[in-house]
């Protein structure tokens, strides 16, 4: 087992180019090419949790978090940021981030949160748009299934939960081969027609490469003529928030008490109450503030995040309840999704969680 192998796995479930632009995710520290002893995972990555790796004999650290977020002029110890890093360089430990693109995948971050909650029909709140792209192609009638087939394995043609989603109408292509061709049908230098089917199938961008590839191995003609163009469709499965709701709805300090016992934490701080039972519940890991209103439109009676400042909590028009429990206490559950992602994949392969708890946040209760 080679690092590149777990990091490719990772990123056929949040594809890099779904993180914001303002993210470093990916292999910050390390070397794809060495071979893997073992995986630590964790929601930060700070010298403790390397230390905690090395003790451990794991030498892949996967974090959410990114240790290096801006650019590092020197790396000489004076923060825990360099200090992390020159520990997991002396130790040829290799730290790999999945951030935002893992916070932008249904099965994510606030997916997560949702499974926590027992929340059904689970959605995502803000659909991100410039994801999805189409794919034509013209193959002949013998061979059109065939190729169909290898967009579907490489990816294509997935629409929510149905798969293998196509438009197929036939038609006459034309060609002349020249010289030095070797045509799948026709003669050279003569013109051909052809009976073809024009084959039609919706994919997510990042998967342009894969599904041309797996296209031109399949189509039996030397030269495959294709267009590809971007749609401004909604992707229905990557965005920002998750939206779903309770199995059955609860009055409001009721699911204060849940969401408490869920997520085990001290302290919520939320809104007044608006006097209603909640039954939908609006979600997103971390830094939510900015989908309020996405909220909000959605008619969510709950909205659950983290990091809310003091005057953004009037953005809820007293209209839902409005909750930040915790940067940290909002995600700490993808370092579970993590190690099981990685332990189906990999059942045989040492994944295991940190023991360190990374929150730099603490709270003072006693009265």
């Amino acid at each position: 087992m080679i690092i590149n192998d777990i990091i490719s796995f990772l990123e056929s479930k949040a594809d890099p180019s779904l993180q914001e632009s303002y993210d470093n995710a990916g292999l910050l520290v390390g070397d794809r090419g060495w071979e893997c002893s073992g995986i630590i995972c964790s929601l930060d990555a700070t010298e403790e949790v390397v230390l905690e790796a090395i003790a451990k004999k794991c030498n892949l650290l996967v974090a959410h978090h990114p240790i290096i977020f801006n650019g590092l002029k020197k790396i000489n110890g004076k923060n825990y940021v360099e200090k992390t890093i020159i520990t997991a360089i002396k130790n040829d430990i290799a730290i790999y981030a999945i951030h935002t693109n893992l916070d932008n995948v249904l099965q994510g971050v606030s997916g997560r949160m949702a499974d926590m909650l027992g929340l059904k029909n689970v959605s995502i709140l803000a659909q991100k748009t410039g994801i999805l792209q189409k794919l034509f192609t013209f193959a002949p009638l013998e061979k059109a299934e065939e190729v169909r087939n290898a967009i579907f394995m490489a990816g294509g043609g997935h629409i929510s939960n149905y798969s293998e989603c196509s438009f197929n109408s036939e038609g006459t292509g034309t060609f002349k081969a020249g010289a030095g061709t070797h045509p799948f049908v026709g003669e050279i230098d003569q013109q051909h027609q052809e009976k073809e089917m024009r084959i039609e199938v919706i994919f997510p961008s990042f998967l342009e490469s894969r599904i041309v590839a797996a296209m031109k191995t399949a189509h039996p003609y030397e030269e495959v003529a294709y267009d590809i163009i971007a749609l401004s469709n909604m992707h229905p499965e990557t965005g920002s928030g998750v939206i779903g709701e309770l199995p059955d709805e609860m009055e409001e300090r009721a699911f204060l008490v849940f969401v408490k016992e869920v997520f085990k934490i001290p302290v919520v701080r939320h809104t007044a109450l608006p006097g209603r039972p909640i039954k939908t519940v609006a979600l997103c890991g971390g830094a939510g503030s900015f989908l309020i209103s996405k909220a909000l439109a959605a008619k969510a009676d709950a909205y659950i995040t983290a990091d809310i400042k003091y005057h953004e909590f009037f953005d809820a028009n007293s209209q839902l309840l409005l909750a930040d429990i915790g940067h940290y206490e909002s995600e700490q559950f993808t370092i579970n999704l993590l190690q099981e992602v990685l332990e189906q994949k990999f059942p045989t392969f040492a994944v295991l969680k940190t023991g360190v708890k990374t929150n730099p946040v603490n709270y003072f209760l006693e009265s």
